[in-house]
């Protein structure tokens, strides 16, 4: 009989890449957790993903971790969390800010954006990452995108991350931080909505607001939640990817060479450092009834884990290592299916420039210090990264890594 073993997602030293998890991925598809059952193989996770009788089960995050304040009234409202046609109708509402098409239009901007915060450290031959680069990329880029002032940018990174904390493992403890941040952008989406009535424009703010008009569509509410869900969403866990795609590369030095000798290949190295290294560990469902998959017996209401990074190594879908130039199945770092992040194009198209003008501007980055990490489970990423780099005539042997 398969051994089935049980982990806790929910401790502090829990980490999604332990030992331990890698164990239980050999022993079964799935563990016991205290919340439910966790998926840990790429072919059960895919199925699961798709399957009919489960919905989206991040909505029951605050109540199982005892947080009921402003955040989680907020979290239960928006579309992420929401089912059947109020979900489908907000998502359809959504589409426009970050289709494709609109990604691709900015394609200069955001080689312009990344360009110019390489160019202040560059030369130094250092930088802390995440606060030079990663913090103010991905929150610019939001602000072009939303046509919110870049002079803002630095207030809505502070107020995204303080409310990322709601979705790691210690969010009770930091629940009132977490609530604070996000009042706070709730009236920043206050503002944002009477300075979009007061100049009507043709950009995401500005479609978002005419759907208001027709109140069965689109209610004021919903608005102020949505456009918190772009700010949010489209900040964190962008920075955070940024963030672990570069020490990934600082662990596979080759790759980072390869990538600036083959920039064609910056599209590719985002699905693979969102294979190996997502910014969101895991996506949840729930069952909607009682039923069995692969001979366990699911109840109605079992919280389903779905371990996005655990699947993305699994070596019965993937060969060992980090290799930007392999066709690759697909991961799952965007989730899949009806709940497939609606940012994506967005992501995929902002994280490809910035990785590209990186590997040409940055040769040999090693780290610089210790970094310093959010809990390696839930949503995570560094908090800080001190990198050092090769300037103008100068190279180096690139570092170990280590641990993050």
């Amino acid at each position: 009989m398969e051994k089935v073993s049980f982990i806790d997602p929910s401790a502090p030293d829990f980490s999604i890449r332990s030992r331990e998890v890698r164990d239980a991925r050999e022993q079964s598809w799935y563990a016991r957790t205290p919340y439910g059952i966790a998926v840990l193989r790429y072919e059960e996770m895919k199925s699961l993903l798709m399957h009919p009788l489960l919905r989206q089960g991040s909505y029951k995050w605050p109540d199982h971790n005892g947080v009921f304040g402003v955040w989680a009234m907020w979290w239960k409202r928006i579309m992420l969390n929401l089912e059947g046609e109020d979900h489908a109708r907000l998502r359809r509402l959504a589409q426009p800010a970050f289709a494709p098409r609109r990604a691709s239009s900015f394609v200069s901007e955001f080689r312009n954006l990344a360009d110019q915060l390489i160019s202040t450290f560059e030369r130094r031959g250092s930088c802390e990452f995440m606060k030079e680069f990663a913090d103010p990329y991905a929150t610019k880029v939001i602000c072009l995108l939303m046509g919110i002032p870049d002079d803002r940018w630095r207030e809505l990174s502070d107020l995204t991350f303080k409310m990322g904390l709601a979705l790691g493992v210690a969010c009770r403890r930091d629940e009132a931080i977490v609530d604070e941040a996000t009042s706070e952008l709730l009236q920043h989406a206050e503002t944002i909505i009477d300075a979009g009535k007061a100049n009507p424009k043709s950009d995401v703010i500005g479609d978002l607001i005419r759907a208001t008009q027709d109140k069965d569509v689109f209610g004021d509410q919903e608005l102020r939640d949505m456009i918190v869900l772009l700010i949010f969403g489209g900040i964190d866990t962008t920075r955070n990817q940024l963030g672990l795609a570069m020490h990934l590369f600082i662990e596979n030095p080759s790759q980072w060479e390869l990538l600036r000798e083959r920039p064609e290949l910056a599209r590719k190295s985002v699905e693979e450092v969102m294979r190996l290294r997502p910014a969101i560990t895991w996506v949840t469902r729930e069952a909607t009834a009682d039923f069995e998959f692969n001979g366990l017996r699911l109840t109605k209401g079992t919280t389903i884990h779905l371990f996005s990074e655990s699947a993305g190594t699994d070596p019965a879908a993937y060969s060992e290592g980090m290799d930007i130039s392999s066709e690759r199945r697909p991961h799952f770092g965007f989730g899949a299916g009806k709940h497939h992040c609606i940012g994506s194009p967005v992501a995929r198209t902002d994280m490809a420039e910035a990785l590209k003008l990186l590997a040409q501007r940055i040769r040999h980055p090693e780290l610089n210090g210790a970094a310093k990490w959010l809990p390696d489970s839930g949503n995570t990423g560094p908090i800080s990264l001190p990198i050092k780099f090769a300037q103008p005539n100068q190279s180096f042997n690139n570092a170990s890594a280590g641990e993050g």
